[in-house]
């Protein structure tokens, strides 16, 4: 088996970016969910709520993101990776409440004006750190915004059986994970307690309940009822329906496709 698939997505909910290799720290990929959306209470948005937020794309380009719309390339903004000054805001997501930095009043304004929903960008602060869960940290991990976890592993041959299933296959950006694997069979990931990608080693977590965000196309920003419709029929435990496996990394280091990944 071997990492097939590398993939960050800087701005919670917004387009991913594929890279053929990244430094795995304690908090995730680099640059993995530093940013996010709120609204004007400082709640997280997604596309759970606004589902036209995949059609955002992000680019990372000479230390900026750099964003356009799908509809509006002619329109696009950049953001300095290394900024890490602003005023503090109290935001939450989920469960959690911490102060993030707010970045720039003009990209609160173009998000706003072409989500048509009043929000702004935040970015994790560097002295603020969102702690997992202490019976999943091993070393005081803690986690950007991402739901929850560091890192998330899917096989590629979960996601063939899923389409499989399917009248119209999914690709796998729908499921948003940050490690995809060639080889092994499908769901062989569930079965998993650690595993490595070339000397480095990971830890499995939880496995990934999956939400309607799994359901927006990303082409179009719109609603569908698959694939979560036919998960449920047969990945469903309790009333959650699991996907894809989280985890956390016990060693930082680089991580690169092509890496070939062993289960512990």
């Amino acid at each position: 088996m071997k990492i097939s698939e590398l993939h960050i997505y800087p701005i919670k909910s917004l387009g991913g970016i594929a890279l053929t290799e990244s430094q795995a720290g304690i908090s995730g990929l680099k640059y993995d969910r530093q940013w996010m959306l709120v609204d004007r209470n400082g709640k997280f948005l997604s596309q759970r709520s606004l589902p036209q937020m995949a059609l955002f794309q992000v680019a990372l380009k000479n230390d900026a993101l750099h964003i356009v719309h799908k509809k509006h390339l002619d329109k696009g903004i950049q953001i300095p990776v290394s900024a890490d000054v602003g005023e503090l805001k109290k935001v939450s997501i989920w469960d959690d409440e911490l102060p993030a930095l707010a970045i720039d009043p003009l990209a609160d304004e173009w998000f706003s004006d072409l989500l048509h929903f009043p929000c702004s960008l935040v970015k994790m602060s560097p002295l603020h750190k969102r702690w997992l869960k202490k019976k999943y940290q091993i070393n005081r991990e803690y986690v950007g915004f991402a739901d929850s976890m560091p890192f998330l592993l899917i096989g590629q041959s979960s996601l063939d059986d899923l389409n499989a299933r399917l009248e119209t296959p999914v690709p796998m950006s729908r499921f948003r994970p940050n490690m995809v694997f060639s080889g092994g069979s499908p769901y062989i990931e569930d079965t998993w307690d650690r595993f490595s990608v070339g000397t480095v080693p990971f830890k499995i977590t939880k496995p990934c309940a999956r939400c309607i965000m799994t359901t927006v196309d990303l082409a179009s920003g719109e609603k569908g009822k698959e694939p979560l419709s036919t998960l449920a029929q047969y990945r469903k435990q309790g009333k959650k329906i699991l996907f894809g496996q989280n985890g956390i990394v016990l060693e930082e280091s680089r991580i690169a496709v092509g890496d070939v990944l062993q289960p512990k």
